[in-house]
């Protein structure tokens, strides 16, 4: 039996006075705010509104208790409400990303914004939407979205000490950049990392005019609803195979109806570097304005995705840096994105500690903080910042590339030498079948696992070597360090049988044989740089023509931009193939307008050329610390 004391009858008998809930009222009502008191941050939901009315859905994070804090910005089409709430915590530092805790744990403002018809933002998405122009008769584009954006939140967060910054990574490093076209006076400093710059060139789409098709997951994520990731519906197939199957590029986007998406329309309709492309590209557009907002470009020596874009707007930037203090590049041991995770392995790699961890916490924010806290310190930003792979160390530099250009050419008895060829007529054939295309990684092939695609960079390139219809050359064990910063640069000559062909050159570094501390290093055949060339554009990029049968064209192009010191014992190679596949879609090898409309027809086998002689000598163009004398002393026979 329960008793009661006088005192609890009465309380018991005084809440009785109260109506009680029904016990029919809806359990789920209002929204639930799972933030207590007792947490240690402060989180807003609002819809920013812009020129034109429409509103973006943006999401402010920040320590309970800041004050005069600055504002640390990115533009999304990753869902911002997602990401400042990756964990229903009551730190500040696990609901967000990890790359923000030193930020946001000194006072940082945090900023998320879905972008334009992304997620819970209002008006229309279109993917990478060009500036007010030619292109784009609205009042509205990336540039004035970031410009309304920082004017509402320098007048419209009081804890704000009125100084903004803009970074992200990828499509994110897309929108810092063209905050950067017509910033805001508050802006005073930007980090675009693996930015999108141009996407045909060498970033998501195409590279060098030869279409990824594994990207058309992305198109039907991006574009198939206003949410997240909605990826083709192939079940778990491997993607060599099902591309295989379909015939070509286009039966594989007709079986599953995606050119009723027109952000793939679009790309089926410009297969060509025409006024479309030119148009959207932002190392052009940046190249052409003056440089006002200091910038740190950072980007990974094995970024799988966005590789070409940080180094050319360096390229476009840097001449306008005449006291070499307004921009930087930053090139880590990394895959896609990697800056923002842990940095200390990749694949088969292991490095000097957290990379990722080291440039976030001794680099990025120290520059941040020089340019937007209150009595910061200054920092030395340094102009070219790159972790040296293989001596595991970070370097500063003055210029990148910080090597001087030295010649490596393909030479007999597939060997490469320092000695231009003394041959006359000199190459050597191999057979391009499109219907046993290379691999990019090993067969069965799924992209969709992210241990496959985020590392297959530095995968073993062994698989492809073996193969006939890929063509390799490599050195004897280097005698010294040879140490390569810089972009190297192909220079391909090559003939085909047929009317159009595509070429992949990779430099690569070949490790021992034998490695009794690191046994699943053994025999490691380590991409530095890798990228392929559509042979239909050699007379230039917005005018695709067929090649004459046997005929060897000369091949330029460049591969991304590296610090690697390769080291005693090991040695270089190269291989030239015709295929990448499924990774890019195959070449019928017979010209056709629009390789997106191919017949199954089209595609035929041809005999391949590689050149190597004194009218048509092949040879990468590598830059190399100490030039000529360090190659010598690594490479002479």
């Amino acid at each position: 039996m329960i008793k009661y004391t006088a005192t609890t009858l009465a309380l018991v008998l005084a809440a009785g006075a109260f109506a009680q809930t029904p016990t029919m009222a809806p359990d789920i009502a209002a929204p639930f705010n799972a933030v207590t008191p007792a947490a240690d941050y402060i989180r807003r939901e609002v819809m920013v509104p812009m020129r034109d009315g429409v509103k973006l859905y943006t999401v402010i994070v920040m320590k309970k208790g800041t004050a005069n804090g600055p504002i640390l910005l990115t533009r999304t089409v990753y869902n911002a409400g997602k990401t400042t709430a990756r964990n229903p915590s009551q730190r500040i530092t696990e609901i967000l990303p990890i790359s923000d805790a030193e930020l946001v744990s000194d006072g940082y403002i945090r900023v998320y914004q879905d972008v334009r018809g992304r997620n819970q933002s209002e008006g229309d998405y279109v993917i990478t939407r060009p500036l007010k122009g030619p292109l784009n008769r609205s009042a509205t584009d990336h540039s004035t979205d970031a410009w309304d954006t920082i004017d509402w939140l320098v007048k419209n967060v009081p804890e704000t000490n009125g100084r903004v910054a803009v970074t992200g990574s990828s499509y994110p490093g897309f929108t810092a950049l063209m905050a950067l076209i017509d910033p805001h006076p508050a802006l005073k400093a930007a980090v675009p990392m693996s930015p999108m710059v141009d996407g045909w060139i060498g970033d998501d789409w195409f590279h060098n005019g030869a279409f990824r098709q594994t990207m058309l997951d992305y198109f039907t994520g991006q574009t198939a609803t206003k949410n997240d990731e909605d990826p083709v519906a192939m079940g778990q197939r491997d993607y060599y195979a099902e591309f295989l199957s379909a015939g070509s590029v286009g039966g594989y986007i007709a079986s599953y109806g995606l050119d009723a998406l027109p952000g793939g329309k679009k790309l089926m309709e410009h297969p060509a570097y025409d006024s479309w492309w030119q148009g959207q590209a932002l190392d052009k557009i940046l190249g052409a304005r003056p440089l006002t907002v200091p910038t740190m470009l950072v980007v990974g020596q094995w970024d799988q995705e966005d590789s070409y874009g940080a180094p050319a707007v360096y390229r476009a930037l840097e001449p306008k840096d005449t006291g070499n203090k307004m921009l930087s590049l930053v090139i880590g041991p990394r895959r896609h994105s990697g800056v923002n995770y842990d940095g200390s392995s990749l694949g088969p790699l292991r490095f000097n500690g957290d990379t990722g961890l080291q440039f976030r916490r001794d680099v990025m924010k120290p520059f941040l903080d020089s340019h937007l806290k209150t009595g910061a310190p200054a920092f030395d930003a340094p102009p070219v910042f790159t972790y040296a792979v293989g001596a595991d160390q970070w370097q500063r530099h003055e210029r990148f590339p910080a090597g001087e250009t030295v010649n490596l050419y393909l030479d007999d008895r597939f060997s490469l030498s320092l000695a231009a060829p003394a041959a006359k007529a000199a190459h050597d054939d191999y057979v391009s079948d499109p219907a046993h295309p290379v691999p990019f990684v090993p067969v069965p092939v799924d992209v969709r696992n992210r241990a496959v695609w985020s590392s297959w960079l530095v995968s073993d390139q062994r698989h492809a070597s073996v193969r006939p219809d890929v063509v390799t050359y490599v050195s004897q064990p280097l005698k010294a360090p040879l140490q390569i910063h810089g972009q190297p640069q192909a220079n391909l000559f090559a003939s085909t049988s047929g009317t159009d062909s595509d070429w992949v050159v990779k430099l690569i570094d070949v490790f021992p044989e034998e490695n009794s501390a690191r046994p699943e290093l053994a025999g490691l055949q380590l991409g530095i740089g890798m990228e392929i060339f559509r042979g239909r554009y050699v007379k230039g990029f917005d005018t695709p023509s067929a090649l004459t049968p046997g005929k060897a064209e000369r091949y330029r192009f460049l591969l991304p931009g590296v610090n690697h010191v390769i080291p005693a014992g090991h040695r270089l190679m190269v291989q030239v193939q015709s295929s990448w596949f499924p990774l890019y879609d195959r070449n019928p090898q017979t010209f056709v307008p629009n390789i997106f409309t191919a017949q199954p027809g089209d595609y035929q086998k041809a005999a391949q050329g590689v050149w190597r002689d004194t009218l048509r000598p092949s040879h990468i163009a590598i830059p190399i610390v100490g030039g000529a004398a360090a190659a010598r002393a690594a490479l002479a026979n």
